[in-house]
């Protein structure tokens, strides 16, 4: 998949280009072409394993299996609906559109019509027996599974692409998990007694509520943040085990999605919520960090006593929560901890997360690129760098377990954490193109940004004619969410370079040295580029004093 030549030959036409050029090409762009390579290296690689997937996908229903392995006859909600399809869906949302609005679309179409079991709430599928794995009804694992798609596929996917038929298809769930809560509480029905899905539930909770203005998803919140953080199921304080890594530390960010959500929503709660938050987030600091300022597998919040010694791949998930509530009131210890794990990233090249497994990989890089966009150390940048070619390398057929068993380069490990190998493998290649995208996207085209400080160097290298659009993002954390803050939150797209619709921006071409003035709103829609076979073209976005 590499192409270390033409990584030269770009090289090499650039200098020739600026040589030519009156002005001195600004070498900001061959560093914007480099991040185009590396782009494309992991969108093609994304786009690898949805095609690869998709030969093993059932021939029936269309729907794919948990896994490849012993559990590939049958669809299950918490790992192939939660795991894999949605950066299935993603992947092809941004690479092919066509695969988009058709196997994409039909998938989802399918298991609604299939898998639901308990109103709106699916079960696992079994393809021999063409009907559902187990005979009863299995609430708690209906529950579960439920909660998984929402939080790990179904919010994500909303995160980027909007309001579509996979954000109405969260909002059933959610309903209706919530229409069968049945655990009794001193604050009313919940959905569950496990930490992990009322994690889920708060995160999912606190977003939709935003998105879509309804209370009732606010009031199911705070009856969660209730049950957590002022009944007698403190975290910390009432728990003799804590999790601070997935299947476990959903909670901690969960219950602090709410806090901010109720600082601006409703700030009495906020306020009594604010001390049981802090001694929770303060004693996980104290007990359950190792010298490198990364966290523990699980200890014990009430005896520090340290009851799994591994490092969490999932740290940044954790220190997305302490990041919030310092955005929110400013508190400097907690940027201060984020700060110390992120400078600390080199302690961590080559570890073996989750014994070497892809998906280890994926988390702990989503966790240093997530909190990277608030705060540029660069230690982590180039940890992020660096690792994300190991995560690569496990797609190669040397490295894959099972390998022989696959007939495709494009399957990773052959199970649904797969996924999650495209998912951080899309959050990289939208910061190597600092959120900008072309339309369509072509395997003969290398594009990539990098921020100047006043705005965008980009450059586009096509290996044939290319004509399209380029895109730019925008604020998706209003346009989608209406978060009132873009606090770092779980599987998170950030945002790099976005522009404001309202606003006019000027677009220089450097190759006829003429400027072009745009909205805003006109340059996430899309702007018309044309480039010939093996002619780079260079572009200078930056906001005009007109739109200021």
């Amino acid at each position: 998949m590499k192409k270390p030549f033409l990584l030269f030959s770009v090289i090499c036409i650039l200098f020739f280009t600026s040589c030519q050029q009156e002005k001195p090409l600004d070498p900001l762009f061959q560093d914007a072409l480099e991040n185009g390579y590396l782009a494309h290296e992991g969108f093609s690689r994304c786009l690898d394993f949805v095609n690869s997937w998709l030969e093993y996908a059932d021939l029936e229903t269309g729907l794919i299996p948990r896994n490849l392995h012993e559990s590939k006859d049958f669809w299950n909600a918490k790992d192939a609906a939660a795991d894999n399809y949605p950066f299935m869906v993603l992947t092809a949302a941004l690479l092919d559109r066509d695969l988009y609005e058709g196997k994409m679309k039909a998938i989802l179409e399918t298991e609604q019509r299939l898998t639901n079991r308990w109103d709106r709430l699916p079960d696992d599928w079994s393809f021999s027996k063409k009907g559902f794995m187990a005979e009863n009804l299995r609430k708690d694992e209906i529950i579960f599974g439920a909660s998984e798609y929402v939080k790990d596929g179904l919010l994500p996917l909303t995160e980027y692409i909007g309001k579509t038929a996979w954000s109405q298809r969260m909002i059933d769930i959610l309903d209706d998990i919530w229409k069968n809560a049945e655990y009794e509480s001193p604050f009313g029905h919940i959905p569950s007694y496990n930490v992990e899905v009322n994690g889920e539930l708060l995160q999912a909770l606190s977003r939709v509520y935003w998105m879509t203005g309804e209370q009732k998803y606010l009031d199911w919140a705070i009856r969660l943040g209730d049950f957590y953080l002022l009944g007698e199921n403190h975290p910390t304080r009432d728990q003799d085990l804590i999790r601070l890594r997935d299947h476990g530390c959903e909670i901690i960010s969960g219950l602090c999605e709410l806090y901010l959500t109720t600082a601006f929503a409703n700030v009495e709660k906020k306020e009594a919520y604010r001390k049981p938050i802090y001694d929770m987030l303060d004693r996980i600091l104290e007990v359950g960090t190792d010298e490198h300022g990364l966290f523990y597998n699980q200890v014990n919040p009430i005896t520090g006593e340290i009851l799994d010694a591994g490092i969490a791949d999932t740290w940044g998930y954790t220190y997305n929560a302490y990041y919030s509530v310092y955005m929110l009131d400013g508190h400097g210890p907690y940027r201060d901890a984020v700060l110390r794990a992120l400078n600390n990233l080199n302690h961590y090249e080559y570890y073996d997360w989750e014994r070497g497994s892809a998906d280890g990989y994926a988390d702990a890089i989503e966790s240093a690129l997530n909190l990277y966009n608030r705060e540029k150390v660069n230690e982590a940048s180039n940890w992020v760098d660096s690792q994300i070619q190991v995560m690569w390398g496990m797609q190669d057929s040397a490295h894959r377990a099972n390998a022989e068993a696959y007939q495709n380069t494009g399957i990773i490990e052959g199970w649904h954490g797969d996924g999650n190998f495209a998912r951080t493998t899309i959050m990289y290649c939208l910061w190597k193109t600092q959120g900008t995208t072309l339309s369509p996207w072509s395997e003969a085209v290398y594009f990539g940004a990098i921020n100047d400080g006043d705005g965008l160097k980009m450059a586009i290298f096509p290996e044939a004619d290319w004509a399209g659009k380029i895109h730019f993002d925008h604020p998706r954390h209003q346009g989608i969410f209406n978060l009132p803050l873009d606090y770092p939150r779980i599987n998170q797209f950030p945002e790099w370079f976005t522009v404001k619709e309202e606003q006019t921006y000027r677009l220089h071409f450097e190759q006829d040295n003429k400027t072009r003035n745009y909205s805003g709103k006109e340059l996430i829609a899309g702007i018309d580029i044309r480039a010939k076979a093996n002619e780079p073209v260079y572009l200078t976005l930056s906001p005009s004093n007109k739109g200021n």
